[in-house]
């Protein structure tokens, strides 16, 4: 039993969380999330699709013909703040004493690796020149090397200064051209006039922190029509904020509920699995999600639209197999070659998997597996090549019932300790860039409710601390692994390029965010 006082169910009635819901929460405090059982690591011509250069053209002419007849959204998970991002220059600022320290001497220490790249690449960053005109002549007036970079720094992220420590990552300087300095937001609009466009409009929705809502609106006034200018495409963007519906509740190490100074309970965010509410409410025929900071310059463009497309054909190729069988299915008149056939097709294209006895179920239970099986939501993964990148890999997983199915599986859901597991997380080739498109509708075009195919055995239970205390902390199933677990799953390998996120400062001096070589 939970306890819980007056003001906690008024708590609840205010982020509209059952008191089931909570319930189940601390359960699994208690009784632990297993492990993901792995029983094969997907590769390529066993669970992950190599085309080749005849086959991607075809798909994409697919596309290109089939797509104006379809609503299509890019999804773009960005609510994330950039403060990660700058973790090494907060820690700059906190630890260096520019009148104590010369700089090179602190630069020389390999613990300010990050720092020393830093300060080295300094004057190929998109806001060196508007951080260096903010500063003007207290700058230049006869500082130390050491003083000029503290400075420096400081007026990029403090309040007083550009703030961009406050800033989401969508709306930072990542892209210097010659005319002005492009934010992720603007490179996503960009990308989508490519391959989002339909009949010269493109639909776009954000998911964005609420603090963060006056620079997405004014993104949209002041940026999306320079672009629609340049591109000859209208853009429609929306945006929505991570419920707090979503939020988990935190416990103590002994599965108590964590009380703040108030003596209310600690509710944290529920994990990017909550954003499955989100992509939930879009009404839309197929929905293409990448994460707002994986973007490139402009010179990279045509790659990505082309990598992109290749993802849209293949899903509608598939998409209108299934509609087919699916209809043939509802029909009912059907016989024996046409389930060979089905069975054939989800087996080989979309990879599901059936129990060794299916062939002895009666043929209206076969049926209804097929039935079953069929009519789920589809999605189409991009994979990379595992270049100690890190990020989900593509597995054959065995679940509780023994069912194996097709998934992207992150570090902390896998038994590091079993030296069989280690194994054969070890033995991915590949990774997933969160680089995917979805089909969200079943044969009749109606939406499905993408709650009902969650997995919510595979959250994450994460030890955390809160004014000096412990805590445990609950992620909800991830948006890509467990809340689309009970999807039809398929996998591509896509080109390197496809990769290019910014988790630190310092990515963005790599070629694929440099205007110029």
């Amino acid at each position: 039993m939970i306890h819980l006082t007056e003001n906690d169910i008024l708590l609840l009635e205010e982020k509209k969380i059952s008191i089931e819901k909570i319930k189940k929460q601390t359960e699994m405090f208690k009784e632990g999330i297993p492990f993901v059982t792995l029983k094969r690591p997907a590769v390529i011509s066993d669970g992950i699709v190599k085309a080749d250069a005849d086959y991607e053209a075809a798909v994409i002419d697919y596309y290109d013909s089939f797509k104006e007849r379809l609503n299509i959204i890019k999804f773009v998970p960005a609510s994330g703040a950039a403060s990660r991002m700058f973790k090494a220059l907060f820690n700059f600022l906190e630890d260096y004493k520019p009148e104590e320290e010369d700089l090179s001497t602190y630069l020389e220490k390999p613990e300010n690796s990050e720092i020393s790249k830093f300060h080295a690449g300094a004057e190929r960053f998109p806001f060196y020149k508007l951080v260096l005109d903010r500063l003007g002549e207290k700058y230049t007036s006869g500082l130390s090397e050491g003083a000029k970079l503290y400075a420096f720094v400081s007026e990029m992220l403090y309040p007083q200064g550009l703030n961009y420590g406050f800033y989401p990552k969508g709306m930072l300087p990542f892209h210097q051209y010659s005319d002005h300095s492009a934010t992720p937001f603007e490179e996503h609009l960009k990308e989508a006039s490519d391959y989002v466009e339909v009949g010269n409009n493109a639909i776009l929705h954000f998911t964005i922190s609420e603090q963060h809502v006056s620079l997405f609106e004014n993104a949209i006034r002041e940026i999306a029509p320079k672009v629609s200018e340049k591109t000859g495409t209208q853009f429609k963007v929306s945006y929505s904020f991570q419920k707090s519906s979503t939020d988990t509740v935190a416990v103590t190490l002994e599965n108590e509920f964590f009380r703040n100074d108030d003596n209310s309970m600690l509710f944290r965010p529920g994990g990017h699995g909550a954003l499955i509410e989100n992509l939930n409410e879009l009404d839309a025929d197929i929905v293409f999600i990448k994460n707002v900071d994986n973007v490139v310059v402009s010179r990279f463009a045509s790659e990505i639209s082309r990598s992109k497309k290749v993802l849209g054909g293949l899903l509608l190729k598939l998409q209108q197999q299934a509609f087919k069988f699916a209809a043939l299915l509802e029909e009912g008149n059907i016989n024996g070659d046409d389930l060979v056939e089905i069975m054939n097709f989800l087996e080989n294209k979309l990879n599901v998997c059936f129990v060794e006895n299916f062939s002895g179920f009666t043929l209206s239970d076969q049926i209804e597996i097929l039935k079953d099986k069929i009519n789920r939501p589809i999605r189409v993964c991009g994979m990379v090549k595992n270049e100690g990148e890190p990020g989900g890999g593509p597995f054959w997983i065995k679940d509780t019932h023994d069912h194996i199915s097709l998934q992207i599986v992150e570090s902390a859901q896998v038994n590091l300790e079993n030296e069989n597991q280690l194994s054969i997380f070890k033995g991915a080739t590949h990774f997933n860039p969160v680089d995917l498109v979805c089909g969200i509708k079943n044969y009749k075009g109606e939406k499905y409710n993408l709650l009902n195919f969650v997995d919510t055995k595979q959250g994450f239970i994460t030890q955390k601390t809160k004014d000096g205390k412990d805590l445990k902390a609950l992620e909800l199933p991830g948006l890509w692994n467990g809340a689309m677990a009970f999807w039809n799953t398929i996998f591509i390998e896509v080109p390197l390029i496809t990769f290019n996120p910014v988790k630190t400062v310092n990515d963005l001096l790599k070629p694929a965010h440099q205007a110029t070589t």
